[in-house]
């Protein structure tokens, strides 16, 4: 990894830090009971920030990211930690198994960088078929509001006198999809600035046609709610989440 990498990747956990992870563990823990001994896969892992979490409440967890770059944070951060935690390079795309896990999770919205509804429904086969009998896919989404009202709303900026962020976004190719680029200033021990370039597309589907992914592959839908609420998606609802079981 280098060491232009390892900087990004601080300022992106630095930024991280507002997500509630703590509440997608006890989201999970609602879903499936107590996570001890519970074997767990995170898709979309990035750094492990919830790897880690999750291993912390005596999970057996795998996590998958298509960055090697960013597994190799996860892999120093579970070291760190003093914690055992399979992480993989792989798409959540090419998932494939045997039944071995309890519960699955694709957090913040990881799944939105899979763009089409092929994708999508292989992704939930792949889960579907590492899942055991009576597993859970615990997963959430930017809601079609997000896309085509909040994005673009932009140029979003940020500044904490360390990192300064400029986010402008545009709607992009397909429908409820955007297109964003960011550029990252961060702060160095000379006083100057080091400058970093991301490039991203999400897309994401109404409420109802991932239900009916969801229902293609087999899964039985146990609850949709909304921005971390027990309460049904409405028109403004920004983050939609779906608890699913096998």
């Amino acid at each position: 990894m280098t060491a232009a990498y390892k900087e990004f990747a601080t300022v992106y956990d630095e930024l991280m830090t507002d997500i509630p992870y703590d509440d997608y563990v006890e989201l999970l823990e609602l879903a499936i009971g107590r996570l001890n001994g519970k074997k767990v896969l995170d898709v979309g892992c990035g750094t492990g920030l919830l790897s880690v979490k999750l291993a912390q409440m005596g999970a057996e967890v795998t996590g998958i990211d298509l960055s090697n770059d960013m597994l190799e944070v996860a892999r120093n951060r579970a070291i760190d930690s003093s914690l055992s935690i399979e992480f993989n390079q792989l798409p959540m795309q090419q998932i494939a198994g045997n039944p071995s896990f309890d519960a699955a999770v694709i957090a913040i919205d990881s799944l939105n960088y899979v763009c089409t509804e092929e994708e999508v429904l292989q992704t939930f086969k792949g889960i579907y078929s590492v899942l055991q009998n009576g597993g859970t896919l615990l997963f959430d989404v930017h809601s079609t509001f997000k896309m085509d009202t909040i994005f673009l709303e932009g140029p979003f900026t940020f500044d904490n006198e360390k990192i300064t962020y400029i986010w402008e976004t545009e709607e992009g190719e397909e429908a409820y999809s955007v297109y964003s680029e960011l550029a990252f200033f961060v702060k160095q021990g000379s006083g100057l600035y080091r400058r970093f370039d991301e490039r991203h597309t999400q897309r994401t589907f109404p409420v109802n046609r991932y239900a009916e992914m969801l229902a293609d592959v087999g899964f039985h839908i146990e609850r949709i709610f909304s921005d971390w609420e027990d309460e049904p998606p409405h028109e403004e609802s920004e983050r939609i989440f779906f608890q699913v079981r096998k």
